[in-house]
């Protein structure tokens, strides 16, 4: 005949609540040291389990996000950011831009820290249950193409616009043609006012039109992507220039 914990153990696996399996012992000698009720036993078994079922989906998410690499805000060396990311960072860490749905877009030479901010930002909300996905805008409009192709863009569009924050990685380094320019409008338009999206880019907006030839269509998509947006002006020294020469010295001194 099983014994209650081995009843105890067989439920846990079928309602796939592993805490109740490996914990279970050791919450039993705590209860029994601490005199526990039974209300007592349960909540602290439950908490056990949503603890680190949250956890669970916290890394689940930063998983399924795509980030290339893992970057995060406490790395960012202030004084080393452009002037305007210093002043409005902190806002942007309190991720409320995500609640209101507003978009960010970040501009300005390479290697001053946008892809950084951007992908800090996507991991942290992340860590506080907002769905992400993080993209480079070429490989985005391929896999818009292919959809398209295969007759999937619809489906494609309903799991795009109901992320909670999108990262459009390098806007700028591919050019493409009047019918991508497009393909790329709609997509985005899809969470114009309704959710956030990060863009970053190399390009100022009056040079977008070196990338989309149309320039009605350049014009309609900064409006969209910009209106009630926060636009972070990156432009300033190269960050990973910085570190090189911060090496390099660090070697001269050694």
């Amino acid at each position: 005949m099983k014994s209650e914990k081995e009843i105890i153990h067989e439920y846990a696996t079928e309602l796939k609540m592993p805490v109740f399996k490996d914990e279970l012992e050791y919450i039993l000698s705590q209860a029994a040291a601490e005199n526990w009720n039974h209300l007592r036993f349960l909540t602290e078994l439950l908490e056990k389990e949503c603890t680190r079922r949250r956890e669970y989906r916290r890394k689940s998410r930063i998983k399924t996000a795509g980030f290339p690499q893992m970057k995060y805000l406490h790395e960012l060396i202030a004084e080393d950011l452009p002037k305007e990311a210093q002043l409005v960072l902190p806002e942007l860490e309190t991720l409320d831009f995500i609640r209101q749905g507003r978009n960010l877009v970040l501009y300005g030479n390479p290697g001053t820290g946008k892809t950084h901010i951007a992908t800090a930002l996507g991991i942290k909300a992340c860590m506080q249950d907002f769905t992400v996905l993080f993209t480079s805008v070429p490989l985005l409009l391929t896999q818009i193409r292919e959809a398209k192709s295969s007759k999937t863009l619809r489906s494609m569009q309903l799991r795009f616009e109901k992320y909670d924050l999108v990262i459009c990685d390098e806007f700028g380094y591919v050019s493409c043609d009047k019918e991508g320019g497009e393909l790329l409008f709609n997509h985005l338009s899809l969470r114009a006012g309704k959710k956030a999206t990060i863009i970053t880019t190399n390009l100022a907006f009056n040079r977008w039109n070196e990338i989309i030839k149309d320039k009605v269509l350049v014009a309609a998509m900064v409006d969209r992507l910009t209106h009630k947006a926060y636009l972070i002006n990156m432009t300033g020294q190269s960050y990973r220039l910085k570190e090189t020469q911060k090496l390099k010295e660090k070697k001269l001194i050694s």
